[in-house]
């Protein structure tokens, strides 16, 4: 049983460590919004200039190749990959990986809705990844960066051949802006505006290499694509959507704050200075969990940890003893609990992820929040187990 654990004094300025939406950036307020194009057509010159300055400005801190085409579309992440695999899938066979809820999402569009031909889902459990040296490179490969769900990540690029056939698609929403991308070694990238930057919701990125907008001018899917998914027109790509003009309304509120949260990662040093914020967030639960006697990573292995959907397990024998049921309801109340305390707001395990807590540890978040939280993380564990511990010794 946990031995009673004072409560701590010290409180994290920000306590919002959810997973989407995120934090927004140190130092925010709604007077970012103040140049916000209200009430004024999208396509008028103006406000489709300050969709563009997003294109632009999101390229640039990305160190995007020059080569390649990045649009706003609908629909947030979501929306971006379900275009991307419903327009460009079915040309060749398809591997797709599935290691936390959203992949298992993709894999559940691949095999149940659209049925390409030889398409084989590569599965892993939660806190591991699939053997990606399965992936066939005359294959298209479908795969998550980051597993938002279950704190796990791609840790390199290396596994992808530079010479494949096929193309290699990927939802970055949990990764770009907090992890290096291998441009050389994807074909369409994908991501949304509330993760690393914290910008608000609804709007997607797409981003297609040259040799992804050449299957999109020389193949058509078999199925019919909604006027949402359609990328090309006569047989060509619609250019202007890589351009700012986008499929349909796009929010200016969301825009404005969008160009906000990318003007504060250049002002902090741009990807480099990104990745290692993100990093440093890791580093310092990484430390806290080699101390604790009750807490440790879902991801075992420290190369595939995620440095923005930290996923941490619970491992005191009480606990573990507890029918799953029961374990989600306990790290549900340890949740609750510091909501309560107005410390750490929406940190519990994903839904369809093991019990545990997830704390999002993306650019926006600042390392000393994340260090004043680690104590509350304990206090909150103590007092639950004080509740709980008793009555499962009994059992």
């Amino acid at each position: 049983m946990a031995l009673a654990t004072p409560k701590p004094d010290w409180r994290p300025a920000d306590p919002n460590f959810s997973s989407g939406p995120c934090a927004k950036r140190p130092g925010y307020t709604l007077d970012a919004l103040r140049g916000a194009y209200l009430g004024r057509s999208h396509r008028a010159k103006a406000p489709k200039a300050r969709l563009a300055e997003i294109i632009e400005r999101s390229r640039a801190v990305l160190g995007m190749p020059a080569d390649w085409r990045l649009g706003i579309v609908p629909g947030s992440d979501t929306g971006a990959f379900e275009m991307a695999i419903w327009s460009l899938l079915g040309a060749r066979p398809v591997d797709v990986l599935a290691f936390e809820s959203f992949g298992e999402g993709w894999a559940t569009d691949v095999s149940k809705q659209l049925k390409p031909p030889g398409a084989r889902i590569l599965a892993a459990e939660y806190g591991e990844l699939p053997d990606l040296g399965q992936v066939d490179p005359a294959h298209d490969v479908v795969f998550t960066w980051n597993g938002t769900t279950s704190g796990v990540r791609i840790p390199h690029g290396d596994w992808i051949a530079a010479d494949r056939e096929g193309l290699a698609i990927c939802d970055a929403t949990s990764a770009a802006f907090a992890m290096d991308l291998p441009w050389d070694k994807l074909d369409v990238v994908t991501w949304s505006w509330q993760k690393v930057l914290g910008g608000e919701a609804g709007h997607g990125m797409l981003a297609l290499s040259p040799r992804a907008a050449e299957r999109l001018e020389s193949y058509q899917p078999a199925w019919p694509l909604p006027k949402i998914f359609r990328l090309t027109k006569n047989g060509k790509l619609i250019e202007g959507i890589f351009a700012g003009e986008t499929i349909n309304t796009p929010s200016m509120l969301c825009a404005e704050d969008a160009i906000d949260g990318l003007q504060w990662a250049e002002s902090v040093g741009g990807l480099r200075s990104l990745v290692a914020r993100s990093e440093a967030n890791l580093a310092a639960i990484t430390a806290w969990v080699g101390r604790s006697d009750w807490a440790a990573f879902l991801a075992a292995d420290p190369a595939i940890r995620s440095c923005t959907s930290i996923c941490l397990r619970i491992v005191a024998p009480w606990f573990t003893a507890l029918p799953v049921a029961a374990q989600t309801d306990a790290a549900k109340q340890i949740a609750a609990l510091l909501d309560r305390e107005g410390v750490a707001y929406d940190i519990a395990a994903y839904r369809d992820a093991p019990p545990g807590l997830r704390i999002w540890g993306g650019a926006t978040v600042e390392t000393s929040d994340i260090e004043a939280l680690l104590p509350w993380l304990d206090w909150a564990y103590a007092e639950i187990a004080g509740k709980l511990a008793p009555a499962a010794a009994a059992e």
